[in-house]
């Protein structure tokens, strides 16, 4: 059975959404559109069979808890795609914000806002923070229980302000979808 490879995002404001749609476009990949909102509105159960439609390679999905302290609807959601039979996660790119009860997860690496890769944590601007080998977010609370390659922390996706911009390319973004295409010997030209 061929799986259907993906990149999980834990974000899906609409920034983050013009710059996962940007980059997608660049690796021939798509973005399910319908996986954003502030918070995640789709089922788990509805995101698989979106992607099983496309006939794209790799999808792109977001995943928002719009600061929601816990396990939220977007978490749900992800942990039922990271887990379904049929996929295939390459990776996730794991997003900072400033969340009023932290929530933290391990990260393998970081993407700071000049896109250098760092073993610090980021926060939103992408400025790198003093922990190591971890980041604050909102939607990261269930990372560590999921079987993935690799976790990339970023700044808070299409902003960081304005060097992870849609209109540049989302240059941040784009760096974190190359160190996961990398690492899982995926091969894209972007």
């Amino acid at each position: 059975m061929n799986k259907h490879r993906v990149i999980l995002i834990t974000d899906g404001d609409a920034y983050a959404r013009k710059a996962v749609e940007a980059v997608a476009k660049i690796y021939g990949g798509r973005c399910i559109s319908q996986s954003c909102g502030n918070p995640s509105v789709l089922s788990g159960i509805d995101i698989v069979k979106l992607i099983k439609k496309t006939p794209y390679d790799p999808v792109f999905v977001m995943f928002d808890d719009s600061g929601f302290l816990g396990e939220g609807s977007g978490e749900q959601a992800m942990k039922y795609v990271a887990n379904h039979k049929e996929i295939e996660v390459l990776g996730v790119i794991a997003v900072a914000s400033r969340t009023k009860d932290a929530e933290w997860t391990k990260v393998d690496v970081c993407i700071d806002n000049e896109g250098n890769l760092t073993s610090r944590g980021v926060d939103k601007y992408g400025v790198p923070e003093m922990d190591i080998g971890r980041i604050n977010g909102d939607t990261v609370y269930c990372l560590d229980q999921l079987d993935v390659p690799i976790i990339v922390g970023i700044g808070d996706i299409g902003k960081m302000a304005k060097k992870d911009s849609s209109d540049k390319g989302a240059p941040i973004t784009k760096k974190a979808v190359e160190i996961i295409m990398e690492r899982s010997g995926f091969n894209a030209k972007g």
